[in-house]
Order: structure tokens, then C-alpha cells, then sequence
């Protein structure tokens, strides 16, 4: 079987990149090992997902959001603080011009809506149980073994959105740099005394960051950050042991936390690829960079490579395209190289930053967030930078359909 475009990956950036090419009359092949609703399935779990404005509008063109709208949390301010100083900054949508700063979705939900849209693709070809056991790159096209469905397929140009540890991305011989945080993200859902207003809270503390998101029913998803072994021991503690310890490190802002649901340990570490394209290749997602949740820009950044990869493919579309050609790949590389290497930057600095603990870089911080505080030119480039909004913005992030 012959394809135009083979996506190695069905979580979340390769089932998005799935549906954007699903109306440019291409052959699409999308390999995943373990189906979406499925248990076990790691991206569609009980995490949730902060989007961004820009995630939300791709979402939106791409006909996907109507089916999340009801069950999405809008973000109205952001308030990020230190513990035990006196610094904090407040980001609010409504001085921003804008309804909301971005939306909490359940990945789960994110996934069935995703997956219904694909099922609904007739040129798009699913393979799922299904895993890629061997790569082989030739001049015109990819040669790709699947097992689970025993098979060979041919593919112009192959999609690597296959996560951080990509067998891919390896299998074309390029490296990941992977910095180890020595840190673990145990993430649960709490019920606060008061009413979260729809207000996001990150909270340095100095064994890393405490995040609480905004959820339907008053409920807000948090991510608590620890060294492997305090999370090893947090995990073992009772629910009121566990939530003691989150009062402890956040405070009384929203009254007593209540009930805490199950705890999932996720270890965290920054994985950056050497290089986001090889001949025939593309790398998208956690394949091309795994980063640290403090600033909630992962997927977000993701879907931006979905949607910049689908315009650039949509653009040469036609009955003799290549998606695989050379010229198409340098203009990706370019393109994604300013945007990533920015977020990437930013997401890896803050971890530095609020993890030292030396008084006087302490000092320092503190100074800066109050001076952002005050500084609506900075509220507003930090939007840019999360949103993707500087350089060229990919169509779909504009609203703008691809055909």
C-alpha cells in the first residue's frame, strides 16, 4: 500500500495532524499501538490540558472544539506567586482584550473528540493495535514494516509524533539531548473550600512548582512537583496526609482543600531533538521536544508544529505533490525554529530560576515578578509567546481553513 503520509503516533498532536490533512484529498496512513478509549492509552488518560488561544482556534478551524466547548474551563486570570516571599504577578484576560487566557480540557476528551473525526475520514487509514518495526528511507518514499497488523506500506513522508522516547526519530539516526529535572509531577484533582473564579495558580515552592488549574464544579486539577523520592513517599501518604501538604505549600487562598482524587507520578525531564527533520522525515510534538509542564506550553507548542507542517503540505497539494520533498522540510525547520527555541528557553529558564535557592537569586526573582506585575508590555509578550503570536502564524491558528 501506497501513502502520501504515514503519522507514526495517534495521541494527541498525531491524531490533530490526522484531521488537518483529512480534507486535503491525501492518503494518510496513522499508526498507533493502542487504541484511544483504551485504558492504557497514555495521552488520552485523566490528565487535563491548558490550551492556549491559538490551540483553541486551531481546534476551532479544524472542527474539533464544538465537541469540547461544553465540557472546556475557561481560564480568566493566571496568578503566579513564590512561597514564603513576597513577589507574585497576575495575568488577566479582560485587560488583555480577551474572553479567556486559554481553556482546561480532559485529555480524554480531547481524545474521543479527535478520534470521531478521524473515523469519519475516508481517505485516512487507521492502523491501530499497530506498531512501526522497521524504517527504511529511499529516494522517493519510506518503507514502513507494521506489526499488529502485519505489513508493509510506503510513504512519501513520514510523520514522527511519536513521543518523547521515538523509535522514528531513531530510527533516522537523530539524537535527543534529555536533561533530567530529577523531579516528578504528581497530578490528581482537588476540591477547594471556595470557588476557584476561574483563576489558574502556579506556585513556586522550593522543591519545584505547585500548579492549580480551573475545573468544572469548583474542582481544580493540580500538579505538584517534587523530588522523585518526596514523590515516591506522597504517593504512599493518605488523602488527608497528601492534602495537608498541598495546604502547607499553597496556603488558605481557597480555603481548605477538601478531597483529593487518585495521584499519578509523571517523572519530568527536557527532551530536545538535535534536529526536527531528516530526508522523508518530520518530527512533531514530544518526538521534536518533551518539556517541563511550569508554563503549560507543551501541546500547545505541538499543535503550532501540526499546524504549520499541514499548511506547508496543503500548500503543494495536488495530484503529483510531494510531501516528502527536501524544500519542504527546510521550510519547516525554519519555520518551527524560532517559536520552539523560544518556548523551550522560556519553560527551561523558569525551572532554573525558581529552583535555585540561593537568598540573593531568590531576592531577585521576586523583583522581577512583581515588576512584571506592573508592566502590561511584558503581559502582553508573554501572551505572544504562549499563544505562538509573533513570526508567521500558521493559517489555522488565524481561523483561516486550509482548504
Amino acid at each position: 500500500m501506497s501513502f502520501d503520509v504515514a503519522i507514526v503516533g495517534g495521541g494527541m498532536v498525531g491524531a490533530t495532524l490526522g484531521v488537518a490533512l483529512a480534507p486535503l484529498k491525501l492518503r494518510v496512513a496513522l499508526i498507533e499501538a493502542i487504541p484511544h478509549n483504551a485504558a492504557s492509552q497514555p495521552s488520552f488518560d485523566e490528565r487535563t490540558t491548558a490550551l492556549s488561544n491559538g490551540s483553541r482556534r486551531i481546534l476551532e478551524t479544524l472542527g474539533v472544539w464544538s465537541s469540547l466547548n461544553a465540557d472546556a474551563t475557561p481560564i480568566r486570570k493566571i496568578h503566579v506567586s513564590d512561597q514564603g516571599r513576597f513577589g507574585f504577578a497576575r495575568i488577566d484576560a479582560a485587560e488583555q482584550g480577551l474572553a479567556a487566557l486559554g481553556y482546561v480540557v480532559a485529555n480524554r476528551a480531547l481524545g474521543n473528540a479527535l478520534w470521531s473525526r478521524l473515523e469519519e475520514s475516508p481517505g485516512l487509514k487507521v492502523f491501530c493495535p499497530a506498531q512501526v518495526s522497521n524504517v527504511t528511507a529511499h529516494d522517493q518514499a519510506v518503507a514502513v514494516e507494521i506489526t499488529g497488523v502485519p505489513t508493509v506500506i510506503d510513504a512519501k513522508l513520514i510523520v514522527a509524533a511519536d513521543g518523547a522516547q521515538s523509535a522514528v526519530r531513531g530510527a533516522f539516526g537523530i539524537e535527543a539531548e534529555v536533561r533530567d529535572y530529577e523531579q516528578t509531577a504528581v497530578i490528581t484533582t482537588v476540591l477547594p473550600q471556595r470557588f476557584h473564579d476561574n483563576v489558574a495558580y502556579e506556585r513556586f515552592t522550593p522543591s519545584g512548582p505547585l500548579a492549580l488549574l480551573p475545573l468544572e464544579g469548583g474542582r481544580c486539577t493540580l500538579v505538584l512537583t517534587l523530588t522523585k523520592d518526596a514523590a515516591q513517599a506522597a504517593l504512599a501518604w493518605s488523602d488527608d496526609e497528601f492534602l495537608a501538604e498541598v495546604q502547607r505549600r499553597f496556603g488558605f487562598r481557597l480555603g481548605r482543600f477538601l478531597k483529593v482524587g487518585r495521584r499519578v507520578p509523571y517523572p519530568l525531564s527536557l527532551t530536545q531533538a538535535t534536529r526536527t527533520s531528516a530526508p522523508r522525515c518530520v518530527i512533531v510534538g514530544n518526538a521534536a521536544q518533551g518539556l517541563h509542564p511550569v508554563a503549560g506550553m507543551g501541546f500547545n507548542l505541538g499543535l503550532r508544529d501540526v499546524a504549520s507542517l499541514a499548511e506547508l503540505i496543503a500548500e503543494r497539494a495536488g495530484p503529483d505533490a510531494d510531501p516528502g520533498r527536501r524544500e519542504l522540510l527546510a521550510e519547516y525547520d525554519a519555520w518551527r525554529s524560532a517559536d520552539r527555541g523560544g518556548v523551550i528557553g522560556f519553560t527551561d529558564g523558569l525551572v532554573r530560576i525558581f529552583s535555585n535557592p540561593l537568598s540573593s537569586v531568590r531576592g531577585l526573582r521576586n523583583l522581577g515578578l512583581l515588576a512584571f506585575d506592573l508592566l502590561p508590555p511584558a503581559k502582553a509578550a508573554l501572551s505572544r509567546l504562549s499563544t505562538g503570536g509573533s513570526g508567521r502564524i500558521p493559517k489555522l491558528a488565524r481561523g483561516v481553513a486550509l482548504v
